[in-house]
């Protein structure tokens, strides 16, 4: 299933039933599952930990040394879960020793042509990045986002579970999750009501989310003060304590 002209180093680790296509190139470090697929002309660089029945197109590069000024050739890492699609020339690299040490992708994602995740990034399961949507160093994405085409993240912010931007979204701050985004610089935009429906949330619960958005963004509290008032939303919506959560644990603070 190795393709003659690709490139494998000894010191890689490949599964069986491994489809590895023509000129692709795979460094020392590599550990590749089974029924995974690399086409023809990516470059693994290791150490790099693959999982199962994962899809990675031409000419992407996985697992190569971060963009980052103070990085000295430590050895970091790369993980990636299982049934991820990967398409092409996206870019993903190892982590720091400045973060985590870490770049971690999670379980069945799919990760459109031209995107960058960048050191030290922490991808959920299930989310979606349209081209070109680009992540700078140590952000955290949860799981089932959305990130639309030419989304741009800032160093160390995070986009909370179930939460979608606009194409062209620029953000500098934390997205809470549920909600959508959009613009340059990201403002809210209202509740992902058809991505909640989809996933099989109540109508009681996405009517709960509702009010902590108007609560957050509509009534003209202060933060703290919104914070409180959907305190007590969550003794009926679980969801909303999350997103209470998410926000007391903002280090870079919410799009507001």
């Amino acid at each position: 299933m190795i393709h003659p002209s690709a490139v494998v180093d000894p010191d890689a680790t490949i599964a069986e039933g491994v489809d590895v296509g023509p000129f692709a190139i795979i460094g020392a470090g590599v550990v590749i599952g089974e029924g995974s697929w690399i086409g023809p002309h990516v470059v693994l660089n290791g150490p790099t930990h693959i999982g199962k029945d994962n899809k990675i197109y031409q000419f992407s590069s996985i697992g190569d040394a971060p963009q980052h000024l103070g990085y000295r050739g430590e050895e970091t890492i790369l993980e990636i879960g299982d049934r991820n699609t990967i398409r092409e020339y996206c870019t993903l690299n190892r982590g720091t020793t400045q973060g985590k040490g870490v770049t971690r992708i999670g379980h069945d994602n799919l990760i459109m042509a031209y995107c960058h995740i960048a050191h030290d990034c922490q991808v959920g399961d299930h989310t979606i990045f349209v081209n070109s949507a680009s992540l700078a160093g140590h952000v955290e994405i949860g799981d089932y986002s959305i990130l639309g085409g030419y989304t741009l993240v800032h160093q160390f912010c995070r986009l909370g579970a179930h939460s979608i931007t606009a194409i062209g979204t620029a953000t500098f701050k934390d997205i809470p999750p549920f909600f959508i985004a959009a613009g340059n610089v990201a403002q809210p935009r209202g509740v992902n009501v058809k991505g909640l429906r989809r996933r099989g949330f109540s109508e009681q619960a996405m009517a709960q989310i509702k009010k902590a958005y108007k609560l957050l963004y509509r009534s003209g509290l202060r933060l703290e003060q919104a914070i409180e008032a959907m305190k007590s939303l969550s003794l009926e919506a679980p969801e909303v304590g999350r997103l209470v959560e998410f926000i007391q644990t903002s280090d870079r603070g919410i799009i507001r």
